[in-house]
């Protein structure tokens, strides 16, 4: 089928739960077969979303669509302990997030921050994952989160212009952007990472796709994630680079061809 190319206009329709005492932010539309977005570092379920018209997209296929702000992000519970930000424990949000409107099993899909939460859900949790797509990220999925530590300090400074590195000067930007507590994203980026391993990725059951944009400097090699997971496949994004892949046409459609393939 082909995709919508243009987002409805709509009021907010954001909701809340409690996800082990931290109040999560989440949006739950359309009727059909679940999926689960979740977004990238600094951004929300809004902007990676709402805004590119992923959620039009989706329910127009047939999806009912669910998407959470991850725990100090967009509209969820602001926290500054590093013990309340780990991979896990923002899988976990998602996996309450089923819990709490009664769904078993659902496609999910992240991006960014999102791909790496989406494959510890589907690693310690296949049963609950239907289908797995993998956006903003490849082969560096393997990595530990680079230069966390300069990106935290990033966050910190008094002045924009005090930043001189401009990979550095760019997460500032776009966190302000998106209106996120910078206090919050310093401790999110310092928190203990767990690293996704090579037995994990193929423990994976679920059919997974893996798009990245071919001048994305940040996710590596797609098709060298997608060989690792047993059930994988990958596609490039021509010309794209991190940001510009999230609401390209032809990211969509190659999301909805995957999901329409699955039994």
């Amino acid at each position: 089928m082909n995709v919508l190319s243009k987002p409805m206009a709509r009021m907010n329709w954001t909701n809340t739960f409690d996800s082990d005492d931290v109040e999560i932010a989440y949006l739950d539309e359309g009727v059909g077969d679940p999926i689960l977005l979740i977004h990238g570092f600094a951004c929300n379920f809004h902007m990676n979303w709402v805004e590119t018209g992923w959620i039009d997209t989706l329910i127009a296929a047939g999806y009912r669509v669910l998407a959470y702000d991850c725990r100090g992000h967009g509209a969820s519970q602001k926290l500054y302990d590093r013990s309340d930000y780990s991979t896990r424990i923002m899988a976990d949000d998602g996996l309450r997030l089923l819990n709490h409107v009664g769904i078993e099993q659902a496609h999910v899909m992240g991006y960014s921050m999102g791909a790496r939460i989406a494959a510890f859900m589907a690693a310690d949790h296949p049963d609950r994952v239907r289908s797995l797509i993998f956006g903003g990220l490849g082969i560096n999925m393997l990595r530990r989160m680079i230069a966390t530590g300069p990106v935290a300090r990033s966050m910190e400074v008094n002045n924009l212009n005090e930043i001189k590195n401009a990979t550095l000067r760019s997460f500032r930007e776009f966190a302000e952007s998106t209106g996120s507590d910078l206090n919050a994203m310093a401790v999110c980026l310092r928190a203990t990472r767990e690293t996704i391993t090579p037995e994990m990725l193929g423990s994976i059951p679920a059919p997974t796709l893996v798009v990245c944009g071919s001048k994305d400097i940040f996710s590596g090699s797609p098709s060298k994630l997608a060989a690792m997971v047993p059930n994988g496949e990958s596609i490039e994004i021509s010309g794209r680079t991190h940001q510009e892949t999230v609401p390209d046409p032809a990211h969509k459609q190659a999301v909805v061809d995957f999901l329409e393939r699955r039994p």
